[in-house]
């Protein structure tokens, strides 16, 4: 039985945020990352989203990110891809920000998995997916 993910779905990747001008093989690996990590996160058997969506991506580096943070981006989007969405088409709204160390940033309610990655010790990116496209952010 195939069930529908709840809404908002949040997961966190840990490891640093692939450019799309990166390598062949980093970009295949990161892309497998971030499958991995949604289907940990979703429930077994669920189905692919295909309504209009929007996506959040905040990027912890762990350190001063080379490069632009828009090119980090198109591979997180197109990982998702038959994973946890039908095709990244009905993603309507995208929203990144990158939060590199020492500069301070306060959430007013954090949710269980964003303050896991706040906390984390090493590089990693939180994910949440809604259909909600007026949503305000944390």
């Amino acid at each position: 039985m195939s069930l529908e993910p709840e809404l908002p779905f949040e997961f966190a990747v840990r490891g640093t945020a692939i450019s799309l001008q990166g390598s062949g093989a980093s970009k295949a690996a990161w892309k497998d990352a971030i499958r991995e990590a949604a289907r940990k996160a979703l429930p077994e058997g669920s189905w692919l989203l295909t309504e209009p969506l929007a996506v959040t991506i905040f990027i912890f580096p762990g350190a001063v990110m080379q490069g632009d943070v828009d090119n980090r981006v198109k591979p997180i989007l197109d990982a998702m891809v038959r994973c946890v969405y039908s095709d990244d088409e009905i993603v309507e709204r995208v929203v990144v920000q990158k939060f590199e160390p020492g500069r301070v940033f306060a959430f007013q309610s954090p949710t269980d998995t964003l303050v896991s990655a706040l906390e984390a010790d090493e590089p990693i990116i939180y994910i949440r997916v809604t259909n909600d496209l007026h949503e305000e952010l944390a």
